[in-house]
């Protein structure tokens, strides 16, 4: 047996949950002030969720994902991502008949089988909201600002930038498909090899290739923001002119495609510049076809999803020192004969939400308050023979060092 975490796998430990958990509450801060709802999927879905939802052409479907068949012969797939799960989620429980507009967020492990590095895990964390019933492009921009207002309220945002752009849809794309298909046939042999067999199943994805040969020969290509058509043009103006009201500052990146199939008009990803190749921390858009693509009506929806590992990794640089846990008081007692009292006092501060530290190991006094030290209490309570004979005992101010006697049923 290997006492050893899977390659790409990692713990998040107890000096580090503190963080995670500042990043968590102040998400769920924000995206429940905007109206939204947690929701919870299990981690395995039949592999068709995921397979018809991000497309069978994706990496995530042809190379990443952990599949295996059950025991039924069914095949299962660990989740690769959040939105296809909530979709699948809002058809099967009817939630179009609860409320026109339906606003969902989730927390909770991915799992991809990818290159692990810094910033990217095969178990990795994501935060994701989506949102069904609208085709209105406010509701676009109000996605995007309430990203921002949650980057800006961890603390993290003079990290990032907003690049945004638009897919187009099925009216126009198909013509900027084919213009770029020709030109890229005509530069095939300067392709990568993922970029060669993109070409006949997927061009669009050759856009977002980070390789340097690709990146040289899609820097001439036309932009897609040339090729909207009047509908799909109106709506991408509009978002930016409700960014722009709302004084939230953004990039135009027409080579932004994102790496799922279901995407269309709307696309954006909130970048940085701290993390290497790891640069998104965030993306979404919107996804008009999805959820009746995955069996249930034709609805309009848009969300995001956000990485929490690479959130932490910028929020470290930020702030490098944490957050240390919180003791308000720790109790030492001299001897054995105290113990029970030691036990009862700290049962009875806990109740009253007091955060309270006893060590029952047999220690001298010089010991505990290094430990005391240690865990940052805020005081000490002493209970030694002389002073709990009069029916005191000692409270020392970690911080001053100071000392004073109270009484036993003084305790507050």
């Amino acid at each position: 047996m290997k006492t050893q975490t899977i390659r790409g796998f990692k713990d998040i430990l107890p000096g580090d949950i503190k963080r995670w958990h500042f990043i968590e509450d102040t998400s769920k801060a924000i995206l429940e002030l905007y109206g939204f709802s947690e929701i919870r999927t299990p981690l395995l879905e039949f592999t068709e969720v995921f397979s018809r939802g991000l497309g069978t052409t994706t990496d995530i479907v042809e190379k990443e994902m952990y599949t295996f068949e059950d025991r039924d012969g069914s095949s299962i797939t660990l989740r690769p991502e959040g939105t296809a799960s909530i979709v699948r989620s809002y058809i099967e429980n009817s939630m179009h008949l609860k409320s026109p507009i339906t606003k969902l967020y989730y927390i909770g492990p991915m799992f991809r089988h990818e290159r692990p590095q810094k910033g990217r895990y095969r178990s990795f964390n994501q935060i994701g909201a989506e949102l069904f019933g609208s085709y209105d492009p406010q509701y676009d921009a109000e996605i995007i600002i309430m990203l921002w207002q949650l980057f800006e309220q961890s603390g993290i945002s003079a990290y990032l930038t907003i690049e945004l752009s638009s897919l187009g849809d099925d009216k126009c794309r198909p013509a900027y498909k084919e213009e770029i298909t020709k030109a890229l046939k005509a530069k095939e042999n300067e392709l990568c090899e993922d970029c060669k067999r993109r070409l006949k199943t997927n061009p669009l994805r050759i856009l977002d290739c980070k390789k340097e040969t690709c990146s040289n020969v899609t820097s001439d290509l036309p932009s897609i923001l040339d090729f909207l058509c009047t509908e799909c043009k109106a709506h991408f103006s509009r978002v930016k002119q409700l960014l722009n009201m709302m004084d939230v500052e953004y990039v135009i990146n027409p080579k932004i495609v994102r790496g799922l199939d279901y995407y269309n008009r709307t696309v954006f990803e909130v970048t940085t510049t701290e993390l290497g190749s790891q640069n998104a921390v965030a993306a979404g858009g919107r996804y008009d076809g999805l959820v009746k693509e995955l069996g249930g009506q034709d609805t309009p929806a848009i969300g995001f999803a956000l990485g929490i590992e690479r959130m932490i990794l910028l929020h470290e640089k930020l702030n490098p020192e944490g957050f240390n846990k919180k003791t308000d008081l720790y109790i030492a007692y001299l001897d054995d004969k105290f113990e029970n009292f030691a036990m009862k006092t700290a049962f009875e501060l806990r109740q009253r939400g007091i955060v309270v530290e006893v060590d029952y190991n047999d220690k001298s006094l010089k010991s505990k308050l290094k430990r005391a030290n240690k865990l940052g209490a805020k005081y000490t309570m002493i209970i030694g023979e002389e002073e709990f004979d009069r029916g005191k005992v000692k409270i020392r101010n970690m911080e001053s060092s100071t000392e004073e006697e109270i009484g036993i049923y003084e305790i507050p």
